[in-house]
């Protein structure tokens, strides 16, 4: 689901006819998000990491402590936290009618690493063929492409991307989610890592000091988290969303641009400031990390709920 293009736009500039058009929707509070009868993701769902180009230990961890993180069972001790965070979603299965399913519950799953395979040009095509390598049940696949890789539509209209596919298990066919994330460190970090690098266009305020001093994986933090929400909320294309299926707002991108309170459009809000590092946050994650997450649109009070 291509959003980002749009995302940007709305969060950054408001300057197209669509970022107006989608602003008025945010705006009317009373139209998001609809149910549109889909499944919702239930159970215990493994997150497996597909690790695709070159990718530091110090990177890899910052992604895989965040998933481990996600958990409301790990013990956090520091509030905000990023399993606060993530409860928000649940309110979303409060509201359905099917209520007897057990409750979702993610954990980290299997890393597994691809080193070029497929050369360092991949269209969404090759992007379902790398996550077909995680987990074909009870599982949310995630591709993490490194900052030497190219993506189709990568920058010029997505930072990252959500869906589903289907694989055949023992007769029977199984759907499972894909989320596929760039690293925009060397090719449009004013895109698709922002606040952490200077937008391309728009209010020119100085960028925010990364909390894992890390510019490119730290934005993927924030679009990762992003098409998390997304995928357990819709899953499938007809879960919770509004406007046209191709292009929908979901949980995360109905708030966009928005990260603690006093946000509009070129300042993501009032964040903590790490005092020894100087570096902006809103949740605190495992092994004393940092993370700079969106906030979520609450269905309980109608607004987009952020942590501080």
């Amino acid at each position: 689901m291509g959003f980002f293009k749009i995302f940007f736009l709305l969060c950054l500039f408001q300057l197209s006819f669509a970022a107006r058009n989608l602003n008025e929707l945010v705006q009317d509070q009373s139209q998001l998000l609809h149910y549109h009868n889909g499944p919702l993701l239930y159970g215990k769902i493994s997150v497996n990491l597909i690790w695709y180009g070159n990718f530091k230990p110090s990177q890899k961890a910052i992604i895989s402590d965040f998933i481990t993180t996600l958990s409301s069972q790990t013990p956090q001790s520091n509030q905000p936290s990023v399993a606060t965070w993530w409860k928000t979603t649940e309110k979303y299965y409060h509201l359905t009618s099917k209520k007897n399913h057990s409750p979702l519950s993610l954990s980290l799953g299997k890393q597994i690493y691809q080193n070029y395979t497929l050369g360092k040009s991949l269209t969404t095509k090759n992007l379902i063929q790398l996550a077909s390598k995680g987990d074909n049940r009870n599982a949310i696949n995630v591709v993490l492409t490194s900052s030497d890789v190219t993506v189709e539509g990568f920058c010029s209209s997505r930072c990252g991307t959500h869906g589903s596919s289907a694989s055949a298990v023992m007769r029977k066919s199984y759907k499972f989610g894909y989320i596929w994330v760039g690293n925009s460190e060397t090719q449009c970090p004013g895109q698709c890592a922002w606040p952490f690098h200077q937008p391309i266009y728009g209010p020119q305020n100085p960028p925010l000091v990364a909390p894992n001093n890390d510019v490119g994986v730290d934005g993927m933090v924030i679009n990762l988290a992003t098409l998390l929400a997304g995928t357990v909320t819709n899953p499938f294309g007809n879960g919770y969303f509004q406007g046209p299926a191709e292009e929908p707002l979901e949980a995360a991108t109905a708030c966009p641009g928005v990260y603690a309170k006093g946000a509009y459009p070129g300042y993501a809000g009032d964040l903590l400031v790490d005092p020894t590092t100087g570096a902006s946050y809103n949740a605190n994650g495992s092994n004393g990390r940092k993370y700079l997450l969106p906030a979520l649109y609450d269905p309980s009070t109608s607004s987009c709920s952020t942590l501080v």
